[in-house]
């Protein structure tokens, strides 16, 4: 980047000519010099006319700052500061630091002697953003947008534009893109809004313009508004004599709203006390109430309002008597007993179903045995029970015979009765 060369004019030169003895005071004129970081800069002395001073000298806070007979040095690398013939101080890369008031006197033919006093400036632009703010007012309805550029010098151009995007339906004009609030050059700008200038979706923008800086490179900072939306749920319960805490959560409001827990709408918002405790955690208003009665019955409204405005999210507190809880925790408990009941004779069914498939609900019938038919699937299983088997039937008829032995009841199975007597097996041809 080349670097900048800045040459203060003579006519805005301050110059002071004190002649010697035989001359008087000349009037006094006043320069401002502005340069940023790295630029060239020349300071004049003198330059009425085509006279060059034979000795020039500078000072800056009472120490010499140059002199046509010597220059200073920038760490051995050569002369930052150097006075040149006509009596200008050339700065060859201002630094911050250099900035300050300047004297010179000059020494002309003649035994004249010229003074003169320049100011020089250093612009400084710090790497961060302005920062956007808001302060509310004791009237609700009313907003003061701060922007600030501390570190800034000299004093940035701030401005204060609004915006607004054009409703999507196509109704109303909403495109106030542009539009100028506030303007001036200071490190810190405020504007007082009132809610009939602001609405919902609306962008506020502060614009920061400043010499050191590019066309096109302004930086900004900027919020977008949004009305307070309150949110609870609709309704609670608590017990007489117990406590309950109501929740209200707002997290949606630019400005931040001003939130708060009433009981009428047309009193006061509830304060802390014996009765009711209020707290904050974030976006979160809690309100707890203590020792509850019938008489805390109703509804309870959470109102939030920003300069935007009011809005409000209404929950309906129902208190329940002692007695009603003892009659449900009758019920819960009656009603936990059927089902557990019910599950142990369900598990006993299941762990049973064989014999309540074969031999009745309990187990096997009593009395007489029963006849019993064996089925083997496989020659693999294992037969308990003899049974006899016939030869094979050579009838083309492809007749089946079937051997059902009858067992004893369970009365005649006793190994010492000498009565039980194994009856003759029954064949039925199939």
């Amino acid at each position: 980047m080349m670097r900048r060369t800045l040459v203060a004019v003579c006519v805005f030169a301050t110059v002071a000519v004190w002649a010697s003895e035989d001359t008087s005071e000349s009037p006094a004129e006043s320069t401002v010099v502005t340069a940023s970081p790295g630029d060239i800069v020349l300071l004049p002395c003198y330059s009425e006319g085509s006279v060059t001073p034979s000795h020039t000298r500078w000072w800056k806070d009472g120490g010499e700052a140059g002199s046509s007979e010597a220059a200073p040095t920038d760490g051995g690398v050569g002369p930052r500061l150097q006075v040149l013939g006509d009596g200008s101080l050339n700065f060859r890369t201002v630094a911050e630091g250099d900035e300050g008031v300047y004297r010179c006197q000059a020494t002309l033919p003649g035994n004249m002697t010229w003074q003169a006093r320049v100011k020089l400036q250093v612009a400084n632009v710090p790497a961060r953003h302005p920062e956007c703010s808001w302060l509310q007012s004791e009237d609700s309805t009313q907003v003061r947008l701060g922007c600030a550029w501390a570190g800034c010098y000299p004093d940035p151009g701030l401005r204060w534009t609004q915006e607004r995007k054009r409703d999507p339906s196509g109704d109303g004009d909403w495109d106030r893109g542009g539009r100028v609030l506030a303007s001036g050059v200071t490190s810190v700008l405020w504007v007082a809004l009132n809610r009939s200038l602001l609405g919902g979706g609306q962008t506020l923008r502060c614009v920061a313009q400043h010499l050191a800086l590019a066309a096109g490179r302004e930086p900004t900072c900027a919020f977008t508004l949004e009305a307070p939306r309150p949110e609870v749920s609709p309704l609670a319960w608590a017990q007489e004599g117990g406590s309950v805490t109501l929740v209200c959560t707002e997290v949606t409001s630019v400005p931040p709203a001003d939130t708060a827990w009433w009981r009428d709408v047309g009193s006061a918002a509830l304060a802390p006390g014996p009765k009711y405790a209020l707290s904050r955690e974030g976006a979160t208003y809690s309100l707890t109430i203590t020792n509850v009665t019938q008489d805390d019955r109703g509804t309870y409204f959470c109102r939030s309002e920003n300069p935007l405005a009011l809005r409000q999210a209404e929950v309906y507190l129902s208190v329940r008597a002692s007695s009603d809880y003892t009659g449900a925790i009758i019920g819960v408990f009656i009603a936990a007993l059927i089902v557990g009941v019910a599950a142990v004779v369900a598990k006993l069914l299941f762990a049973n179903r064989h014999r309540v498939c074969l031999g009745g609900p309990f187990g096997p019938l009593q009395g007489g045995g029963g006849d019993v038919l064996n089925l083997v699937e496989s020659d693999e299983e294992q037969i308990f029970q003899a049974v006899a088997r016939l030869p094979p039937i050579t009838d083309v008829r492809h007749t089946t015979l079937v051997q059902i032995h009858r067992l004893p009841s369970g009365e005649q199975e006793g190994a010492g009765n000498e009565n039980a007597r194994e009856e003759a097996p029954d064949l039925v041809t199939l």
